[in-house]
């Protein structure tokens, strides 16, 4: 179904450069957009793309809501990581908040996004494909480094692969760590780049190899697979050589500058 696009758009932006480059992709193509930063870890990049960036906790449901409506919101976008996490952490959560998550059966992924898009949708915004604005960061098959993966490590992508769509279809998480034909651990609520520092340290530091993949029916309107230059650094850090992504459904954010730090660093990027 094609979607007429606003003009002026909204996007809510988590952690990391992806919610950035969004922001001024869209600028570069005349929107305007009106930022919620749930993240304070780029806001001030932000401010450069956006006529205005309203600061939020991920609890703030109802003043989201009435800011939305001010604002004359009609099409919304999310990108960039918010951690279950902070549901762990005794969070300030408003009286909306607190009635969504009663009302949600399991806290999954799935099942919060799910019920906060129900929840948008309930005052008249659509919420666009995160893919919308940033499509010529989705990753094309082939590899892209200069070292190529060997036939032992194939054979863990491949049963990477494989593990990690199961996982995926239980939404547990999108990445499993390998090595020797092992499953050295499975992502779960403590996101990627903690998967590969216990996955690395079981392969004590030498070889482990990295398998993110999309989930079976993955609902582009969130949780679109990512790996960015901080991915790598933790990858060296813990000894991973190989990361192997799903064509077509993983996003890399600033391709050029992870290339050019996985050459150096003697690290295989590929996507299957």
């Amino acid at each position: 179904m094609d979607i007429t696009m606003e003009h002026k758009q909204c996007l809510v932006a988590g952690d990391g450069y992806l919610p950035v480059k969004m922001a001024q992709t869209a600028k570069e193509n005349g929107f305007e957009v009106v930022a919620i930063s749930l993240s304070s870890d780029n806001h001030k990049e932000l401010q450069k793309y956006c006529s205005k960036v309203y600061s939020y906790s991920p609890g703030q449901v109802n003043s989201i809501k009435k800011t939305l409506i001010d604002e004359k919101i009609k099409q919304l976008t999310f990108l960039g990581k918010v951690s279950k996490t902070m549901l762990l952490k005794r969070p300030k959560l408003e009286p909306r908040a607190i009635e969504l998550l009663r009302e949600t059966p399991k806290l999954n992924d799935d099942a919060i996004m799910l019920k906060i898009i129900q929840e948008m949708e309930s005052i008249g915004i659509t919420i666009l494909d995160q893919t919308i604005f940033i499509k010529s960061l989705m990753v094309q098959k082939g590899v892209m480094t200069k070292l190529k993966p060997t036939d032992e490590q194939l054979i863990d992508i491949e049963y990477g692969y494989k593990t990690a769509k199961q996982m995926g279809q239980l939404d547990i998480g999108q990445s499993v760590i390998m090595k020797d034909k092992m499953i050295l651990a499975v992502e779960a609520i403590e996101g990627t780049d903690k998967c590969i520092k216990r996955g690395g340290k079981l392969a004590r530091k030498k070889g482990a190899v990295v398998v993110k993949v999309a989930k079976p029916k993955q609902d582009k309107r969130f949780d679109i697979p990512a790996v960015g230059l901080r991915t790598l650094r933790t990858m060296k850090k813990y000894g991973a050589n190989v990361l192997a992504l799903e064509s077509g459904e993983t996003i890399m954010v600033e391709a050029n500058k992870m290339i050019d730090y996985a050459n150096k660093h003697k690290i295989v990027i590929m996507a299957f």
